[in-house]
């Protein structure tokens, strides 16, 4: 599997997650769109430094090769699917009272 197909797989299943299987339903509200730009400054950045630098490279093979700040444009997508995910479960969690 490329890093392409995984990127776009985890940002499917983390939709699946927040629509149908924990109903948070974050992909339908305007404060988690307003406020995920502030997210992906920060990847972008932390992105930039790890991949501008070499400390992390990528098989051209496995990517599309479109690059934001140095990084591929998966890891925008990957970044999407791991907020979207943390964020679905902290809510999931907190409506059942996990402190």
């Amino acid at each position: 599997m490329t890093y392409t197909a995984a990127a776009v797989l985890g940002v499917l299943v983390a939709a699946v997650l927040d629509l149908f299987v924990f109903r948070v339903g974050l992909l339908k509200r305007v404060v988690f769109w307003a406020t995920y730009p502030i997210i992906v400054l920060f990847q972008l950045l932390s992105n930039g430094i790890l991949t501008g630098r070499d400390i992390v490279m990528y098989d051209p093979a496995a990517i599309l090769g479109w690059r934001l700040v140095y990084a591929p444009v998966e890891d925008l997508l990957f970044g999407f699917a791991m907020v979207l995910l943390t964020l679905d479960l902290w809510v999931w969690w907190g409506r059942r009272g996990v402190a």
